[in-house]
């Protein structure tokens, strides 16, 4: 078993695993469309599980700590940390929209939803807050927080200038993540 959690590539294999064997036993895997589009909306879940996770992260753990951590451990911090954490916040950002996207698109509502119509209006206002916050993501935090942490090199009055901008967006992200999550699962409770 040590094996398995040794390896993070292994722990998601062994989990997808239990997930097929879980669909298994419980004998619900018609292979039709309707199953194409829960296991859509499944990827969908997770994905924003680990978009917005890391959203969260930043905001409440990495970002307030940044100020108690020595001044020589930091640069584990921009250089290690953050850039492995953004990877995967931008790519999460994207597969929750493309599934979600996906999403209503297999079940019919894609253009009512992105055309706030009812009775799709409740999902529509939280795609629309999550193409906003995908949109900072990868237009205005990465490329801001390219410069912050030295990927790409600038002045230090533009890598501040692009650190707060960055900080600022991912904060913007954060307070539309409520509103955006309440949309989704309105829709999903009569909508609004």
């Amino acid at each position: 078993m040590g094996v398995i959690f040794q390896s993070l590539g292994r722990t998601v294999a062994a989990s997808l695993v239990l997930v097929v064997l879980l669909a298994l036993a419980l004998g619900n895997v018609p292979l039709n469309h309707a199953w194409g589009a829960f296991v859509m909306r499944w990827l969908h879940v997770a994905a924003g599980i680990m978009w917005v996770g890391l959203l969260y992260y930043f905001n409440f753990v990495q970002m307030p700590s940044m100020a108690k951590i020595p001044d020589e451990q930091k640069p584990a911090i921009g250089k290690v940390i953050a850039p492995t954490a953004l990877f995967w916040f931008r790519w999460a950002a994207l597969a929750t929209v493309v599934t979600g996207l996906a999403v209503a698109a297999m079940n019919g509502y894609l253009v009512q939803a992105l055309s706030l119509q009812r009775p799709f209006l409740a999902i529509g206002v939280g795609m629309w807050l999550a193409l906003l916050m995908a949109f900072n993501v990868w237009f205005i935090i990465w490329p801001n927080q390219k410069k912050a942490l030295g990927i790409v090199t600038v002045p230090a009055e533009e890598k501040a200038k692009a650190a707060r901008l960055a900080m600022l967006t991912s904060r913007l992200n954060t307070m539309l993540s409520l509103p955006m999550l309440y949309a989704m699962v309105a829709q999903q409770n009569g909508g609004l």
